[in-house]
């Protein structure tokens, strides 16, 4: 293994609501552009590509990545449902840390629909089979409410139970997200809310309101991924290393257990951070700023948990006390998060990974957090797969 890949460049294109996005070739371009500008480096300088999307084509990433430049270079298509991004982050990092490629191109983007996530096929086995079977079992399935709200919405009706966790607490967390997003010109919800006005929206599921899950959102991100010797080589800016990754899929906990908070990847989040912690030679007592995966205020929750941010049965004092935004322990979603900033599921992972680039750098303008040096990303996708990674700014 050669020294630890570099973050050179990042791009990403404002997040928008379906009715108000262009389509995903024009948005996976115009990332790609802006990744490789700021990186300093042409398309021919790229070695590789890998580049997540969850719904489209077969092959829709080199239909992007010919609008940039044929060079006829490796192209890779992933899809690892929500974790997409950060799935092709993690191959990217892999290829320059094995000395496989020396610049690599890690791509998402996604052109969702109006309407909560649903499946595609229906002539086939779904890959959620076992995960319905445990929710049905332990609180039955309503076919009039969204999956994912049913999935995300039970875990956190099981911890509030466990922990007699107030629905104030969640509703906080959509305030906080809407308080980060409005310091972030690329959200797409940036008005303010109240506490009142988040329990107060129409009710979906468990402790979850409609205001507590995010929406279906377009967008595109990518990131320029290089060895450090290629940095050198070509003079540029590459001061940020990914420092640590790990990439975990599920265990038998999450269906043995019949426990919903597993089901939704709590097991996977804390091998994988435990992982980059260990690489990293670090605690999370020591990270100042963390992009999250708030689906819904009800996973963000479990996630301070599971990445050992605050002990167990304690997240609701984290809230309640202020610790997870500016002032407090560590600033969770600077960004506004997935809950405000938008949720195009191919392109997440890869805008956390710009915008905890910008933060390292202390490029990230009003939503800055000061003094920044480490910077930890948490992206998860049910079916499963999670992906924690740790970054670093180096001189």
């Amino acid at each position: 293994m050669t020294q630890r890949a570099r973050v050179a460049g990042v791009g990403l294109v404002p997040f928008s609501t379906p009715s108000k996005a262009r389509t995903y070739d024009l948005m996976g371009e115009d990332a790609i552009r802006r990744a490789l500008a700021d990186a300093g480096v042409s398309y021919g300088s790229v070695q590789q590509a890998y580049v997540g999307y969850v719904y489209g084509d077969s092959t829709s990433g080199q239909n992007v990545l010919y609008r940039v430049g044929m060079t006829g270079i490796p192209v890779v298509n992933v899809n690892n449902n929500c974790s997409t991004g950060s799935s092709a982050l993690w191959l990217a990092r892999q290829a320059v840390e094995c000395g496989a490629a020396d610049c690599v191109l890690a791509v998402g983007f996604e052109q969702m629909q109006r309407g909560a996530l649903g499946a595609k096929w229906d002539d086939r086995p779904t890959p959620f089979d076992r995960f319905s079977s445990v929710v049905e079992g332990v609180q039955g399935f309503d076919d009039d409410v969204p999956m994912a709200a049913q999935y995300f919405g039970g875990a956190g009706a099981v911890y509030a139970q466990r922990h007699d966790t107030k629905p104030e607490t969640f509703a906080r967390i959509s305030v906080k997200a809407r308080k980060h997003a409005a310091n972030n010109p690329g959200a797409v919800f940036r008005d303010p809310v109240t506490v009142d006005d988040v329990l107060r929206s129409p009710h979906i599921f468990g402790p979850l309101t409609r205001l507590q899950c995010c929406p279906p959102t377009c967008g595109a991100a990518a990131a320029v991924i290089c060895s450090p010797e290629f940095a050198r080589a070509h003079g540029l800016n590459a001061g940020v290393e990914i420092a640590a990754q790990a990439m975990t899929t599920d265990r038998p906990s999450t269906f043995d257990e019949q426990d919903l908070t597993k089901v939704v990847g709590y097991d996977m989040t804390v091998q994988a951070a435990r992982a980059v912690y260990e690489t990293a030679g670090i605690g999370p007592e020591d990270v100042p700023v963390v992009e999250l995966h708030d689906c819904f205020t009800t996973n963000e929750l479990l996630s301070y948990e599971a990445l050992g941010l605050t002990p167990e049965g304690t997240a609701e004092k984290f809230v309640l006390d202020g610790q997870n935004t500016y002032g407090g322990q560590v600033v969770t979603n600077p960004s506004g998060g997935l809950l405000s900033k938008g949720h195009p599921l191919g392109a997440t992972g890869l805008a956390q990974c710009a915008e905890l680039t910008w933060q390292l750098r202390g490029a990230a303008g009003d939503r800055q957090v000061d003094g920044a040096k480490v910077a930890l990303q948490h992206n998860l996708g049910l079916g499963g797969a999670c992906v924690v990674s740790l970054y670093r700014r180096v001189d």
